[in-house]
């Protein structure tokens, strides 16, 4: 051989002996590792982690809990544009390669050696599979031989649509989904059968680096992707030219607050989730149970805004209090937008309402910069609640100037203002008082700020209103709608209060004289209702309220309890109005109606009793009448008489305001439904002079009902047998309600004389009713 030919020769025979050494050696790796392989039961058996999900009664998603965001869809429920821009994206000869795609290999070889570096990889969709359940992520040849071995033995055990329904519904596409039927819902917040082809091109471009391409982290990087799946759809024919400019040019939305739900109803979502806990331990996040709840769509949605905007207009009420802090914006161009995003991110928004940081601030315009990028001008009306912060006499740690961070919302009308996150709290929460089912429930003014629940877990003075208590036990002990009692100064001996001796005022501070017990009710009068418990008996009174499902323990045994100065949840005040709406039946509110698997098997679901059922009846159903006549009577002419502006005749329920305007309640109803607000601070303090039950908690409660009674009939208690009309004079204080009648127990009757041939006919008869005075 020519010494020439020789010199081309050798290296090439070289060459291919090493090549074939490297062939035998990997046909032995095969040989030896293909037995070795894991089972892929995983996948052949697919049974993929889906998180707890819970519901509204209709049907609204509220809550989620698991690490993996997942929905499961099947294959033939995925859109064909869904499918096309996937396999545009990721593996365009899915469907011809046997798990590894040579020619795909080779392409990513030449198009790597030719750059100078790496730039394509080759993995197939099979192949992702294979890594994302069986290998680690990384980078290594064994990694890469296993993963093709595997991708073989998944191709043989699986149709091409199985793996790629595993996959669709298994790769991670950031901000904790996993699937593209979760991402659609946390992206767009719809169903993946209605995204367009605009919106399947930028999911189907987040597998390659999810937490960088997702279009909440960097919308500009994943509108890049998006453009580049949409060309190569075209040039692989799923797509004309006319649907790839539509798609490009379409804006797409993006939900930003990826953790919104149809709803607001997160101390609903907790509580299912510990129920659902306390029962299936760590299997509740992973295995698809879904909890329906009691809540009713329209109504959470009633409930959540009343109890924001009393939060707020409370707030509003008692001043701006100034910047939240302020931001260094010394930092030219690239390092300002950064120094602004900084000052955000430690100041969440709160719903509709944004942190911002002010560039430009003068009497008559405030420019602010908000998260994102965005610049709002506030001016005008926007401005009024935090003007005295523009002055320059404002104190400096306080006054609005550039770098002060605010927070700021839209009106009514869209503009933007000027408002800042209360310091106050409030909750709401409403059933029906014939079977307990509650159809709304607001623990606190936003839960991410606060997940106290202030339904459940707040233990507050219920003031005032626990007055009907009070006066459902006086009814029990002979007392009558009727009866006099003295509304007039008194001291009371610290034996009777357990602690130092009192002198108990009336809230406004003025006294009236002998009063019925109806006007004593109607007008919140205190010193009647510490005469009624003085005469009634206050163990009686502590035990008599237990029926209603009050703990004895936190109302102490004192004439201190007529004025509410024991504890209560407002949860606990649910159930104990929701006694005088069915008529003195005492029902168990609950909020989880089932708990169904991820088929719709039923594992758990609740049995409420009923009112109705007489092993229930707390009361006598004449007290119930009669409390629910006195309390129609707070709404009529009472303390409640804002309520009237719901225009129905219907209501009935009792201020609160508890001892220097600490507390503030509602606890009111009609007969279909009962509801209770609250608003007070965490850590107890005056609300302020005037912020009464019935002006800071009554609006939270009417805004509710508003919406909630809307279309529903007006409806009455039915007049039990065993009561009686008397005539009575009017009690100095405001007539009766008749007009000079009332209606009593008929064994409250004195006995008639004996010339009288009518005892059943004490119509008309007229008796001084019962006096209390000292």
């Amino acid at each position: 051989m020519p010494a020439a030919l020789r010199w081309i020769a050798y290296p090439i025979l070289f060459l291919a002996g090493l090549a074939l050494i490297g062939i035998a050696l990997l046909a032995i790796i095969v040989v030896l590792a293909y037995p070795q392989l894991p089972s892929i039961e995983v996948l052949t058996d697919y049974q993929p982690k889906i998180p707890l999900r819970v519901y509204t009664a209709d049907g609204h998603l509220i809550g989620e809990f698991g690490e993996e965001r997942r929905a499961l869809v099947r294959i033939r429920d995925v859109p064909q544009t869904m499918k096309q821009a996937i396999l545009a994206a990721e593996d365009e000869r899915f469907y011809q390669h046997p798990g590894v795609d040579t020619l795909g290999v080779l392409r990513a070889a030449y198009a790597n050696f030719t750059s100078g570096g790496k730039r394509q990889g080759a993995s197939t969709i099979t192949m992702q599979v294979a890594r994302n359940f069986f290998l680690s992520s990384e980078k290594t040849l064994s990694r890469k031989v296993y993963e093709a071995l595997l991708a073989f033995k998944i191709e043989n055990n699986l149709s091409k649509d199985e793996i790629l329904e595993i996959y669709i519904n298994q790769i991670y596409l950031g901000q904790r989904a996993y699937g593209f039927a979760a991402a659609s819902q946390i992206y767009y917040g719809k169903p993946l059968k209605n995204i367009s082809l605009a919106e399947a091109a930028m999911l189907a471009g987040l597998p390659k680096a999810p937490s960088s391409f997702n279009p909440v982290a960097n919308p500009k990087r994943a509108k890049l992707r998006q453009l580049y799946v949409l060309r190569r759809m075209r040039e692989l024919g799923f797509v004309n030219d006319g649907q790839l400019a539509e798609a490009q040019k379409q804006d797409l939305h993006i939900k930003r607050d990826v953790n919104e739900f149809a709803v607001r109803a997160d101390h609903v979502a907790e509580m299912a989730r510990q129920m659902a806990y306390e029962r299936f331990q760590e299997e509740t996040y992973t295995r698809g149970l879904r909890v329906i709840t009691t809540i009713l769509k329209a109504d959470q949605e009633a409930a959540y805004a009343s109890v924001r905007r009393g939060a707020l207009d409370y707030d509003k009420r008692h001043g701006y209090r100034g910047a939240k802090g302020y931001a260094d914006l010394g930092q030219p161009g690239t390092a300002l937008d950064e120094a602004l995003e900084e000052a955000l991110q430690e100041e969440p928004d709160s719903d509709d309402i944004h942190a911002a940081v002010i560039l430009e601030a003068a009497p008559k315009l405030v420019k602010a910069y908000r998260r994102g990028g965005e610049t709002v001008q506030i001016s005008g009306d926007g401005l009024k609640f935090a003007q005295r912060m523009l002055d320059d006499k404002a104190p400096a740690n306080k006054r609005l100037r550039r770098g002060a961070v605010i927070y700021v919302q839209k009106d009514d009308k869209g503009n933007w203002q000027i408002v800042q996150l209360p310091e106050v709290e409030a909750s709401f929460v409403s059933a029906s008082p014939i079977d307990g089912a509650i159809h709304a429930l607001v623990g606190g003014f936003d839960f991410n700020r606060n997940k106290f629940n202030h339904v459940t877990q707040a233990w507050r003075q219920p003031g005032s209103s626990f007055k009907p208590f009070i006066y459902s036990a006086a009814l029990e002990k002979g007392f009558t709608p009727a009866s006099i009692i003295q509304d007039e100064p008194l001291v009371v001996s610290a034996a009777e209060t357990g602690s130092q001796a009192w002198e108990p005022k009336n809230y406004d501070g003025k006294y009236e004289g002998p009063m019925s017990m109806r006007t004593g009710l109607t007008k919140s009068k205190n010193l009647v209702s510490i005469r009624i418990l003085k005469s009634i008996g206050t163990q009686y009174a502590q035990d008599y309220v237990t029926r209603f499902g009050f703990d004895a323990d936190k109302h102490p045994p004192y004439l201190t309890m007529a004025l509410g100065a024991g504890s209560v949840t407002p949860w606990q005040h649910l159930a104990g109005y929701a006694v005088f709406a069915n008529g003195g039946y005492r029902i168990q509110p609950y909020i989880v109606k089932q708990i169904l698997d991820d088929k719709g098997n039923i594992l758990a679901e609740a049995q409420p009793v009923t009112a109705g059922d007489e092993n229930l009846r707390v009361i006598d159903p004449r007290n119930a009448y009669l409390m629910d006549s006195m309390m129609h009577d707070v709404v009529r002419r009472g303390t409640a008489t804002r309520a009237l502006q719901l225009k129905r005749g219907d209501l009935a329920g009792k201020t609160g305001t508890t001892n220097d305007f600490v507390d503030a309640w509602f606890c009111g109803y009609q007969p279909t439904l009962v509801g209770i607000a609250w608003i007070g601070f965490d850590q107890p303090r005056k609300l302020g002079n005037g912020e009464t039950g019935g002006f800071a908690a009554l609006p939270i409660w009417i805004g509710y009902m508003e919406k909630a009674l809307k279309n529903v009939p007006e409806s009455f208690m039915e007049t039990p047998g065993g009561l009686v009309t008397i005539k009575i004079p009017s009690d100095g204080a405001g007539e009766a309600a008749g007009k000079g009648t009332e209606l009593i127990y008929k064994e409250s009757l004195p006995p008639p004389p004996p010339e009288s041939s009518e005892p059943d006919s004490p119509q008309r008869m007229t008796i001084p009713p019962p006096n209390v005075s000292g």
